[in-house]
């Protein structure tokens, strides 16, 4: 069994203090965000919508996000499956939500997509490189899908005046044109290709259930579709990693778009806040793995090293990555 390691440390001093500042400026960030927000929306009707919601609603929310990682690294290993990396799923669900934990608990250090890298790299002797383009292909999925369900929500929603076919051909023909340079370039790749795109959708799926079921532990009653397409937009907006775990950004989204959509501002920045306290419980599960690093590969069968078809591979990628 491949012996755990711990994060690579920087190795200079010009590296330690850089991902000091990264993490300063994004504090920083977060909060002239948040400042701004509740600028203009008293913190204490957020606060009340929190101490008197339906909890029951609030756990069936957290239940949704928590399914939603699970699908999510059921996602990303069909990437992985692509470069013949063949994790077994505990471990590749373990991997997980460790690399969850560090991106919201060490926002200015090695991140979990570079503990991911590091880990698999040096445990199954894979080039960082293409574990790299497993893990972007996976996010670039989870993006295709928030577009896919933004264009449906489009058709729900009148202050949007626009016909349904415009932003639904722009949908199609980038779908297209990202698929042929996916298959042309990074061949390799798309041999999971739709599979990994179906479990985008149902990742996407389920975290917009997740902020369905916030909206009913508020008792709502009104059109839902202003507040989906307002969180799906406020997840591409957390894409530019500028705050911690993505705080501020979506809640500035949120009341920029109560000028355009009827929302009420208050349950406009209570979603995005309430959201990010449920991601930040499911997270916070992957401490077990820092605190007892043996446990991340229990049941983990000795690894072997990974054998690529280098017909196939060469047939594949003619970049070869």
């Amino acid at each position: 069994m491949t012996e755990i390691a711990e994060p690579p440390a920087p190795k200079t001093l010009k590296g330690r203090l850089w991902n000091i500042t990264k993490t300063l400026l994004k504090i920083a960030v977060t909060t002239v965000l948040l400042y701004f927000v509740y600028k203009h929306v008293p913190i204490t009707d957020v606060k009340n919508r929190l101490l008197n919601a339906n909890y029951w609603w609030m756990f069936g929310g957290l239940i949704c996000f928590f399914l939603s990682i699970v699908v999510s690294s059921w996602r990303l290993q069909s990437f992985f499956k692509s470069i013949n990396l063949k994790l077994d799923s505990r471990f590749n669900f373990r991997l997980y939500l460790l690399g969850l934990f560090y991106n919201f608990l060490l926002p200015g250090g090695i991140g979990g997509d570079g503990y991911k890298i590091y880990m698999l790299n040096k445990s199954y002797k894979l080039p960082a490189k293409k574990v790299f383009w497993a893990i972007m292909f996976d996010r670039l999925s989870g993006l295709w899908a928030i577009g896919l369900i933004t264009v449906a929500l489009i058709f729900f929603i009148p202050q949007i005046d626009v016909q349904i076919s415009i932003p639904l051909g722009i949908f199609v023909a980038a779908s297209g044109i990202y698929y042929f340079v996916a298959y042309m370039f990074f061949r390799e790749y798309t041999r999971y290709f739709f599979a990994g795109h179906a479990k985008a959708i149902l990742v996407q799926g389920l975290q917009v259930l997740t902020i369905i079921f916030i909206l009913l532990g508020q008792n709502f009653d009104g059109k839902y579709s202003p507040y989906l397409l307002s969180f799906l937009v406020s997840a591409l907006a957390t894409i530019i990693p500028i705050s911690v775990g993505g705080a501020g950004i979506r809640e500035t989204v949120f009341t920029q778009l109560t000028k355009v959509f009827p929302m009420d501002k208050s349950l406009a920045v209570f979603l995005p806040g309430s959201f990010y306290i449920i991601s930040l419980l499911v997270a916070l599960l992957g401490v077990y793995y820092v605190l007892r690093p043996s446990r991340l590969e229990d049941g983990l069968p000795k690894d072997e090293p990974v054998v690529e078809d280098e017909g196939d591979f060469a047939e594949d990628n003619p970049r070869n990555l």
